[in-house]
């Protein structure tokens, strides 16, 4: 049997199987950095797929078993988002923007993974909403309206409410309990890169836009 290149893995727990996507940058500077650091058995660090930025994807966790890439966090019921997620890592050092051939490599790779595992494009999410205490991957840079123009993600329309509770909406759609500020960091870092200030009725609209639409589900099981 060929091992797979990182031994940072272990069973799903309780029988899991994957629902949702998680997107991580490498915050490294070059991809074979970040390959010898998933692949490194005491860094006790992996995820399923690692994208370069010339578009190479490399499969370093098989999507069957638990890659180590998410840590403490949760999105809606689910706490152990490693038994319930694949992981996808992008080569980028944290401050610069994701090249056109990543992001069509990515763009492959996620219609893959949702049309074989049944995802539906809202269970795509960044490392930065499910641990928005202490994450800000994919980062402001990400094109995460992009994905949602091809249906791999979700982007907020226009038709919420102003005036509904943001950290009410946020938590509907699936971010977890957290300091309000923290959810209003982690949301705007997603789907308001720009903005800045106190909380805004834009921001209250769109986040209730996307709990009325995509409510979350927490599936069959919260393990």
């Amino acid at each position: 049997m060929t091992l797979p290149p990182s031994p940072n893995f272990g069973e799903r727990r309780c029988g899991a199987r994957p629902d949702l996507v998680v997107i991580h940058y490498t915050a490294m500077p070059g991809c074979a950095e970040a390959r010898a650091r998933l692949c490194d058995p005491d860094a006790e660090v992996s995820a399923h797929y690692l994208v370069a930025e010339a578009g190479e994807v490399e499969a370093l966790v098989p999507e069957e078993a638990r890659a180590w890439h998410a840590g403490a966090g949760a999105w809606g019921a689910v706490t152990d988002v490693n038994s319930r997620s694949i992981g996808i890592e992008l080569q980028n050092p944290g401050d610069a923007p994701f090249p056109e051939p990543q992001m069509a490599a990515l763009e492959r790779l996620l219609a893959s993974i949702l049309s074989r595992r049944q995802i539906p494009p809202e269970r795509v999410i960044g490392h930065s909403d499910m641990a928005p205490d202490r994450k800000r991957d994919p980062g402001p840079r990400f094109d995460w309206r992009r994905l949602a123009r091809s249906g791999l993600a979700v982007w907020p329309g226009p038709g919420g409410d102003p005036a509904a509770p943001l950290a009410a909406s946020l938590r509907a759609f699936g971010y977890p309990e957290a300091a309000p500020a923290t959810l209003l960091h982690a949301f705007r870092l997603r789907f308001r890169p720009w903005a800045t200030g106190p909380e805004a009725p834009e921001d209250r609209a769109l986040a209730d836009d996307l709990a009325r639409r995509f409510p979350v589900d927490g599936g069959p099981s919260a393990a």
